[in-house]
């Protein structure tokens, strides 16, 4: 199950507490690991993946239609939204960015280089979509830094 290791109630919490509408995942051929330590292994991606994790309601997946494979019903807890073409892209891109601020791994100034993780293009579209970009840096440290119990296990045990 994708999101298994993560408490959604408590993203929702925290997108509340820094004013933000949603977090905005974002992956091209495994350039954010952040995606994927939250969502866990999806395998290969060759075409953009965007996965909005919204303040309230379900996450929503915009997925290549050859690249659906771990977005099934049973696997994602929430709406899958796909594209072929890069019309249908920015169309669904749009749906789920335009007025809405929203948290995505970048770093001004490029200041914490293993936060930035998304493409200057990526912001930009997402901008001209009409969404407003912020970065996740607390969002990356309160759900992705953190070891789990397992990885903390695992160090002590190597230590």
């Amino acid at each position: 199950m994708l999101f298994a290791g993560l408490d959604l109630a408590r993203v929702r919490a925290t997108l509340r507490d820094l004013g933000l509408d949603g977090w905005l995942l974002f992956d091209f051929r495994g350039i954010n690991p952040i995606l994927s330590r939250l969502l866990g292994s999806i395998g290969f991606s060759s075409r953009r993946l965007f996965v909005l994790i919204p303040r309230e309601g379900d996450p929503i997946a915009l997925v290549h239609k050859i690249e659906l494979g771990p977005f099934t019903p049973d696997n994602f807890p929430g709406k899958v939204l796909s594209y072929a073409r890069w019309e249908e892209l920015h169309a669904g891109l749009a749906s789920l960015v335009r007025g809405k601020r929203l948290a995505m791994e970048i770093s001004p100034d490029d200041a914490v280089p293993y936060l930035d993780r998304v493409p200057l293009g990526v912001i930009e579209l997402v901008r001209r979509l009409g969404g407003n970009v912020s970065p996740s840096a607390a969002l990356v440290t309160r759900f992705a830094s953190a070891w789990s119990q397992e990885e903390l296990d695992g160090h002590v045990a190597a230590a």
